[in-house]
């Protein structure tokens, strides 16, 4: 990594002066994470800091119609061995033509609208590491084509390089009472293993006050289909799992109208899996709902945001959290110089009654600086089903950045 970005220093320096649009960004940042409750495992604990570094480099050429970009991420944490990790986020070329543009390299593609769960968004791996929220993404070998024409837009993947995802260690925290071993071999239900290449598509367009995609996808599915046990306690319930990860398709639609204040939204997959114990089922998933809008809230510059969604999912529901799960929030945005903003909500469930809060808000402290704080908690949790490993988990988070 080290040697990377002296590459990329000489790079910038040598360039002609005449040609030169080479720009250094990015931030260094520490973190306090502290538990409201005891840990269930003694090997966890209660406050947990950390410090994190992403530097970017970027530079364009040819009238801006080619680019290269380097974004580099690395953490160190006090405890889990697992959340001290680096990543290359971006590592890229783009270059603009006619009727196409090409990426080529190590990058990150976001597709969705949805505020509390992003379902057609499998383009890069989950770094869970980073949060719970799964909205931090590794970044992904890839070529990609895309065409923009007046019908609409065409993007085409090819995927080579398969991410496995993060999970916290032994000493992170929050993480499920049984342990993810990423240390040892994950296993694959195909012969190609992690050498197989994924494809994907997707199409995009909009039409008056409606935008919607369409996308389908073939290749190792982003999330582990099963875990296999290795380890076991007296009682002979498993301690630490291994990852299973299958083939898959998944089609997919996100689409979002604009009416005046209000925003509906829409995400929906149909995955198919073609390797492993499930090969030929089918799951079902959906997130469906609105934003409105109350601009000037009080009568001032503030806006006060309602946000509303519902979940549904036919998966087993000891796998996934958004079975049949409202989700409500309230977004506060004050407008202000140090961008100032407010996002609190609840998921819960409609069968058990588990609610799952958060908070999260941001704010600037002068040019350079950002706060950050976040506080999750769950309650109600419910023996057999996801968030009941969390059920002492309930934390506060406090992020300090100094952006360049």
């Amino acid at each position: 990594m080290k040697r990377l970005f002296i590459s990329l220093l000489l790079g910038s320096i040598l360039l002609p002066a005449s040609t030169n649009a080479a720009e250094w960004l990015g931030y260094v940042s520490g973190q306090f994470r502290g538990f409201l409750e005891d840990p269930l495992d003694p090997r966890q604990h209660n406050t947990y800091l950390s410090a994190a570094a992403e530097p970017e480099f970027y530079h364009s050429w040819d009238d801006i119609n080619q680019s290269f970009n380097a974004k580099l991420f690395y953490r160190i944490d006090q405890y889990d061995d697992n959340r001290t990790h680096g990543d290359i986020r971006e590592l890229s070329w783009t270059g603009v033509f006619d009727y196409f543009e090409v990426r080529a390299g190590i990058s990150k593609v976001f597709w969705g609208v949805a505020e509390t769960q992003h379902l057609v968004d499998i383009i890069n791996q989950t770094d869970l590491v980073e949060n719970v929220d799964g909205e931090d993404k590794l970044g992904q070998p890839m070529v990609k084509l895309s065409t923009e024409q007046d019908w609409g837009i065409i993007d085409f993947f090819v995927l080579p390089g398969f991410r496995e995802r993060t999970f916290p260690g032994v000493e992170g925290r929050p993480r499920p009472n049984v342990v993810i071993d990423t240390d040892s071999d994950a296993i694959y239900d195909f012969s190609s293993g992690q050498d197989h290449v994924d494809l994907a598509v997707r199409y995009s367009h909009y039409i008056g006050e409606w935008e919607f995609g369409l996308s389908y996808f073939s290749g190792i599915g982003r999330e582990p289909s099963d875990f296999v046990p290795t380890a076991f306690d007296a009682s002979g319930q498993p301690t630490v799992v291994v990852p299973v990860y299958s083939l898959i398709n998944q089609a997919g639609i996100d689409g979002q109208a604009f009416f005046g204040d209000w925003t509906w939204k829409l995400e929906a997959i149909n995955t198919e899996f073609r390797s492993g114990a499930r090969k030929g089922s089918h799951n079902f998933q959906s997130v469906f709902g609105f934003e409105y809008t109350w601009v000037g809230f009080t009568g001032a510059v503030s806006d006060l945001g309602f946000v509303v969604e519902y979940h549904y999912s036919d998966r087993n529901k000891r796998e996934t959290i958004f079975d049949n799960d409202l989700a409500t929030a309230l977004r506060y945005v004050m407008n202000d110089a140090q961008s100032t903003e407010v996002l609190f909500g609840f998921l819960t469930d409609a069968e058990t009654y588990t609610i799952s809060s958060f908070i999260e808000a941001s704010t600037r402290l002068g040019e350079s600086w950002v706060l950050e704080g976040e506080l999750r908690t769950y309650s109600g949790t419910e023996e057999g089903r996801p968030l009941f490993s969390y059920r002492f988990d309930n934390f506060a988070q406090v992020d300090l950045a100094y952006y360049f």
